[in-house]
């Protein structure tokens, strides 16, 4: 089976998240913009946490090659977001993830790893399309869907029952090398 699971950027280190990073991943999926945008999955705890870890991304990476990776500052050592391919049950297209923390947003992290992340997807996993799912309303991350080259593709009334989501899709033939 093909992966993509260790990436490096300039500034970055894409890797798979760990039991570790189970209190980075409490603090980041508990940030308001997370909460408001992505929703709320119930984590209260690290331990809740370490658990969304162990059944979630790790189950991806080991059936799929693929899943969240933690974004790790090459030069800090810290953490400071996350960025990966996602397969959600009922989609054939992988999607594009990312959330950073609150202080290492506008910093040009979310489209570094997102740029090395979808290079990878062309040339290591031979992807042909990769999607985003987005909130309306979460203009950061659309703004930046569009300078990566996505375009609208469509709404997803069933996808969340609890907000709209939008679907963008990236041709990975147009990516410029």
């Amino acid at each position: 089976m093909k992966s993509l699971l260790f990436i490096e950027t300039e500034r970055l280190k894409l890797r798979p998240l760990s039991d570790s990073d189970a209190p980075f991943m409490y603090h980041l999926m508990n940030d308001p913009s997370w909460l408001q945008f992505i929703g709320d999955r119930g984590i209260r705890s690290v331990d809740d946490a370490k658990e969304y870890i162990q059944f979630g991304p790790m189950i991806m990476y080991r059936d799929r090659g693929v899943g969240i990776l933690a974004a790790e500052d090459k030069i800090t050592g810290e953490t400071v977001g996350t960025c990966g391919l996602l397969y959600r049950d009922g989609r054939d297209t992988p999607d594009l993830g990312f959330a950073f923390l609150a202080q290492f947003r506008r910093l040009g992290y979310a489209k570094e790893s997102s740029e090395a992340l979808l290079s990878g997807a062309k040339a290591q996993l031979g992807l042909s399309q990769v999607d985003a799912l987005v909130s309306p309303g979460n203009d950061a991350s659309t703004a930046l869907l569009n300078k990566l080259g996505f375009r609208f593709l469509q709404p997803l009334p069933d996808f969340d029952p609890d907000k709209d989501t939008h679907c963008y899709r990236l041709i990975l033939k147009d990516l410029h090398e």
